[in-house]
Parts: structure tokens; C-alpha cells; sequence
């Protein structure tokens, strides 16, 4: 009877272990999210410096236009409604507030790189050719970098194409986190603590250590 007891019995290595995994699980995601709700909320109240740019599909520049006061959001007024009248959120229509003007864009490529981001292009090779044999543990190497995307970011290259997959520009950083956008196809870069926006193109984002091999 006692050895039934004693094997039903929780086992506080392993509960420890549980909780400190679920606490580090928790305290990584809300550092992330209070991060960015954090520089979100500085954007929306100040706006960001730098330049926003359009290109066409042979990444020719189209517009460049330069501010103190950036804000980007989704135009809400193109959402569709369901039939019970709630949005969709699926506007493709990017809204600029700029000072006390506005700018509305859709359709071609657009980045926005916060003063300070270096565009990193000169010098470097149109295609990227890599060979890469160390031995590896897929799924905890895809542990690791979420964990690290969540954390602090890590070294990165952000290699960007037009929609027809033209060379366009090449940013890098030291800590470079990945973020997802209520704007669709949009990804927001976190590059050494300042916002990298990309609309609308085709990019690859290595780990700089594989460029360096």
C-alpha cells in the first residue's frame, strides 16, 4: 500500500522543472508583447523619424518621402463586414499619418526604415549561394530562436526583393526580431531596437553567422 501511495506521489524535481519552463514561457512572451505594445504606443503618440519608400516591380524607386512623425496602420474603412457586421480586418490599404497630413497606400512594395537603420546593399552579391554542414537538432534549434526572437532578437540579414523577386535592399543588425502586423502583407522588423515596415515584397531573413562562413 505504501508503494502505491509513494508513486502517485508528485514528483517536485519535475514540478519545478514545469514551473520554471511555464515561468520563463510567460515572462520571454510577455516581455515581447509588452516590448512592442510599448513601442507601438510611442509610435501611435509621437510617430517615428525616417524615410518611407515605394518601388515598382523592377525595384525602381518610385517615392521617397522623409518625416519626424511616421504612424502606419491599416485603412479600416476598405474592411469587409460578415454577416453579423464585424470587419474582417482584411484591408489591403496602408494608411500614413505624416504631421498633419496623411497618405494612403496600396498595391506596390513599400518599406519604411526608422532613422538610424543603414541600408546595407552596396557591395554585396545579387544571389547568395550557401553551404552550411553542422550538425543539428531541428527542433531545438527552433526552440531556441523563438525563445531568442521573443527575447532579444539575434545578429540578422534582411535581404528584400521586389514582388518580382529584383534585388532591392539589404539591412542587418545585431538583434533583429521578427513581428507580425495587423496590415496583410506586412512583416514589421525590430533591427537593433529600431521598426524596419515591409509591404508587399519578397525578402529572406539569415542568420548573419551563415553569411559569415
Amino acid at each position: 500500500m505504501s508503494s502505491t501511495k509513494a508513486s502517485r506521489r508528485p514528483r517536485p524535481v519535475v514540478a519545478i522543472i514545469f514551473a520554471l519552463v511555464v515561468g520563463v514561457v510567460l515572462s520571454a512572451s510577455g516581455c515581447a508583447a509588452g516590448g512592442q505594445a510599448f513601442d507601438d504606443l510611442n509610435g501611435a503618440l509621437k510617430g517615428r523619424q525616417g524615410v518611407m519608400m515605394t518601388f515598382n516591380e523592377e525595384s525602381q524607386l518610385i517615392d521617397r518621402v522623409e518625416g519626424v512623425s511616421f504612424h502606419f496602420s491599416r485603412d479600416t474603412t476598405f474592411d469587409t463586414h460578415d454577416s453579423e457586421g464585424s470587419s474582417n480586418k482584411d484591408s489591403a490599404v496602408v494608411q500614413v499619418s505624416l504631421g498633419s497630413s496623411h497618405i494612403h497606400h496600396v498595391g506596390s512594395t513599400m518599406i519604411f526604415a526608422e532613422a538610424g537603420i543603414v541600408n546595407v546593399t552596396e557591395g554585396l552579391p545579387d544571389t547568395v549561394r550557401l553551404s552550411n554542414t553542422d550538425p543539428g537538432t531541428p527542433w531545438l534549434n527552433n526552440i531556441r530562436h523563438d525563445f531568442q526572437n521573443l527575447w532579444e532578437g539575434k545578429a540578422k540579414t534582411i535581404m528584400i526583393r521586389s514582388q518580382n523577386g529584383t534585388p532591392l535592399a539589404v539591412y542587418a543588425g545585431n538583434a533583429v526580431e521578427i513581428f507580425s502586423s495587423d496590415m496583410p502583407k506586412t512583416t514589421v522588423f525590430r533591427v537593433d531596437g529600431k521598426l524596419l515596415l515591409v509591404y508587399r515584397a519578397d525578402y529572406t531573413v539569415y542568420d548573419t553567422d551563415l553569411l559569415d562562413k
